[in-house]
This record gives structure tokens, C-alpha cells and sequence, in this order.
């Protein structure tokens, strides 16, 4: 097991002490802990290497998830989002799993999909039979492309051959199975792709279209499975709700949406933390979510014999440590060293960990105390930001709040301006029992 990450009461330390602390823990060097200051290090030249018509850089706020135990090695977990109380939920359900043992994970190796559609064939059940008899050729082809690849024990794996009715008639539909090892693996599978086109149209006697990735990442999975201690929780009742509400999401596609969109507040924001396509991420899990025939809970929740509420997690996860913006943005490469990961499939066990515990957060605060009491409270800063509170008064104007019971934006521009008033008069520390409260 690798050393522990023993700060207590991470939260409640300043931005430059909980800096100061990763800076020890993750072994960061001076570019790290300056980019991670500078909101990522990316200058406007680098990020015009990225994409086109560059103007800017959009900063976004990177907190750190705490407590996370998983196969029993110390982790703390990057997070990118605007979004309050997903880090502290997240964070609060890994402190409460870490009693019974952490977050247990396992993964596929990481194999993608590449598609290639075939249209005007003849005898397309015919062709699909002379496609799979040249399997050995074509992976060779398609291996030749990327030796670098296949060096390090990768490559096109398998090839697989379907005829699909649609609107525009029959089509045959061949996947090429590609290991990517350590990357996301779209430029391989797509170089890969496009190499066989030529020959498969031969094979087929048909016309090649489209040769493109699929983000349906059915070959690519990542798995966490979690105990969650029934006390620690608030008790039997509180369990028993919380599964009343997968049953609920797992029924009703409208509820399993805003469901899942909970799973992936914790993924979308790892994965963004560490330079991942959050689109394809995204839309490899609600359309894995699908895959019944109707959308149902990415997650499921049961109890065990001890009443302890068990949660488990699958879904596709293709994510990559080399390439991209992993190498290309410094504060991606900083958040890759603090969460110390060796390999891909690692990083996608951290990430479906993070969903799994995200989840958890959200239906403990749905069956208690309801998922407003929570998310205002850490919303008040923003809120008083929105009603113009300058930056130093601003912890002042969230302790009154505190202390009010609602949290309205009228109510926060009161407290401002009464806060405000009382600074002018020479104190912030005016009464909570003033008028304006």
C-alpha cells in the first residue's frame, strides 16, 4: 500500500496550504505547482496548437476528491468542474467505504472499435463470410500500420463482420478490434480503418463509407464495486431509500437520466482533469445505459447480509495517458502526477471509482435530508458573488447564511449589502440577528 494522504480537514485549509500538502504528497516539481497556480500553465500559444481559431482559454476550478482507497492504494483524485458539493460528496462517500475495505475495481484491456460501413453489396451475407475468411490478412494490414504499437503489445486484435438492415437497405458492417494499450486510441483505430478500405471493398465487391471509431466502447470496460457502511450512512432506513431510489432510476428513463447524470458529475470531472474526451466518455455511457432496450441506472444497489448498502459500477472507458492533451497541457500533466497512475486502465478504475462514490453522494442526500439543503449551502458563494459581494467579504457573507435557514438571492443581497454597510461603519461583524437576516 502506498503512503497515506493524512491531511485532516483538507476543506478547511486555504487553497496555498492544500497546495503545499499535494506539492509533498504527489512529489511535484516547481512547472507542476505553477501550472496547477496558473489555472493549468496553457499559455494562449500552446492552446492555439490545440485547436483552431483560438481567442482564449476558459479556466475552470480543479479540486481535489479525498479519502479514495482503492485496491488498497492511496489515492487523491483530481476534479475539474463548476459544479458545488460533487467533490464533497464524492470525497464524503470514499471516507465512508474506506471501513469496509475501499473501492474494489477490474478492468478489460483496452480494445476499441473501428467501424467500416459497406453499402451497394450485392450478396452482402456472402461478402461477410469472404470478409471473415481474409481476417488474418487484413489484421496484418491493418498492423502494418502502426508497429510502434504492435511493438508494445498492441494492435488490431480481431475482426468481426454483421449485415444490418436499414432505411437505405442492407449494409455490412465490419469492426476491427484494436488493443490501444495506453492511449485513447482514436488516431490508431482511424488510421487503421481507413488502411482497409481498399482491400475490404475488393473483398466485398461493395462500396466503402464510412471508417470511423465507435465511442460505444463495449470491449473497453471499467468496473468498481463498493461496501458503504449502513451507520455511517444515518442508519437501516437511510439504505433502504437509497435502494428505493435505484429501483425508481433503474424503472424511468426520465429519473435514470438525472441518475446518471450524477455518475458522470464525478467521471465528466476527473476525465476533465486529466485530459480525456469527456464527449466520448459521456456518450459511451448513455448509450451503454441503453443497452437493454430501454435507458436504465448505469449503476445497481443492493444490501448485504450485514445491511450495508453495496453499489457496483460498469460502463465503457476509454481513456488514454499518452497523447493528446495529456502531453500537451500543463496542468493535465500535474493532475496525471498527482493522482500517480502507471497505465491506462488504472486511470479508468480511479475514474469509475469516483463515479460510483459521486452516485452514492447523490442518493444519500436524496433519501435524508433532500439534495437543496446540501448543494445551497455550497452554492452560497457563488450566490453571493452573483449579488456582487467583493472576494474578501465573501466567507463573512456565508457564515450569515449559515445561520439564516434559506438561501434566496434576495436574502444574499441583503446580507451583502448589510455586511457591506458594516464594513463601511468599520466592522464585518455586524450581528447575525440584524434586520437583513
Amino acid at each position: 500500500m502506498t503512503q497515506q494522504f493524512t491531511a485532516t480537514n483538507f476543506y478547511k485549509l486555504t487553497p496555498e496550504e492544500r497546495l503545499n500538502t499535494v506539492e509533498q504528497f504527489a512529489h511535484l516539481n516547481t512547472d507542476d505547482v505553477a501550472a496547477l497556480k496558473t489555472s493549468g500553465g496553457l499559455s494562449l500559444a500552446q492552446a492555439n496548437l490545440m485547436i483552431e481559431n483560438v481567442i482564449g482559454t476558459l479556466n475552470l476550478p480543479v479540486g481535489l476528491g479525498v479519502y479514495f482507497l482503492i485496491n488498497d492504494q492511496e489515492y487523491i483524485v483530481p476534479m475539474a468542474l463548476e459544479e458545488p458539493s460533487v467533490v464533497a460528496a464524492a470525497s464524503k462517500m470514499a471516507k465512508i467505504v474506506r471501513s469496509k475495505g475501499g473501492f474494489i475495481t477490474s478492468s478489460t484491456d483496452p480494445v476499441m472499435i473501428g467501424q467500416i460501413q459497406i453499402v451497394n453489396v450485392s450478396d452482402p451475407f456472402g461478402a461477410k463470410m469472404r470478409l471473415l475468411a481474409k481476417k488474418r490478412e487484413l489484421l496484418a494490414e491493418a498492423n502494418a500500420q502502426d508497429p510502434i504499437l504492435v511493438k508494445y503489445g498492441g494492435g488490431a486484435v480481431d475482426f468481426e463482420v454483421r449485415v444490418l438492415d436499414t432505411e437505405s437497405g442492407p449494409m455490412v458492417i465490419c469492426h476491427l478490434l484494436v488493443n490501444c494499450k495506453d492511449a485513447m486510441g482514436a488516431n490508431a483505430v482511424n488510421t487503421m480503418s481507413e488502411a482497409l478500405s481498399k482491400s475490404i471493398a475488393t473483398i466485398s465487391g461493395g462500396e466503402v463509407c464510412l471508417k470511423i471509431i465507435s465511442n460505444l466502447a463495449v470491449h473497453r470496460l471499467a468496473r468498481a464495486y463498493a461496501v458503504f457502511d449502513k451507520e455511517a450512512l444515518g442508519g437501516p432506513s437511510i439504505v433502504d431509500r437509497m435502494i428505493s431510489a435505484y429501483h425508481f432510476a433503474n424503472a424511468d428513463p426520465y429519473r435514470a437520466t438525472t441518475h446518471n447524470k450524477g455518475i458522470m458529475n464525478g467521471i465528466t470531472a476527473v476525465a476533465l482533469a486529466t485530459g480525456q474526451d469527456t464527449r466520448a466518455i459521456e456518450a459511451g455511457a448513455h448509450a451503454y445505459a441503453c443497452r437493454s432496450g430501454q435507458y436504465r441506472s448505469l449503476s445497481t444497489w443492493e444490501k448485504n447480509l450485514d445491511g450495508d448498502l453495496v453499489g457496483t459500477l460498469e460502463l465503457p472507458m476509454a481513456v488514454g495517458i499518452v497523447g493528446g492533451a495529456t502531453k500537451s497541457h500543463p496542468g493535465v500533466r500535474a493532475n496525471l502526477k498527482i493522482l500517480g497512475i502507471q497505465n491506462a486502465n488504472q486511470l479508468a478504475e480511479v475514474i469509475v471509482s469516483v463515479g460510483l462514490a459521486q452516485n452514492a453522494g447523490a442518493l444519500r442526500a436524496l433519501a435524508a435530508e433532500g439534495i437543496q439543503k446540501g448543494h445551497m449551502s455550497l452554492h452560497a458563494r457563488n450566490m453571493a458573488i452573483m449579488a456582487g459581494a467583493p472576494l474578501d467579504i465573501v466567507d463573512v457573507v456565508v457564515d450569515r447564511l449559515k445561520h439564516h435557514g434559506t438561501i434566496r438571492m434576495d436574502t444574499v443581497q441583503a446580507v451583502v449589502a448589510d455586511v457591506l454597510k458594516n464594513r463601511k461603519n468599520g466592522s464585518t461583524t455586524a450581528s447575525r440577528t440584524s434586520a437583513a437576516c
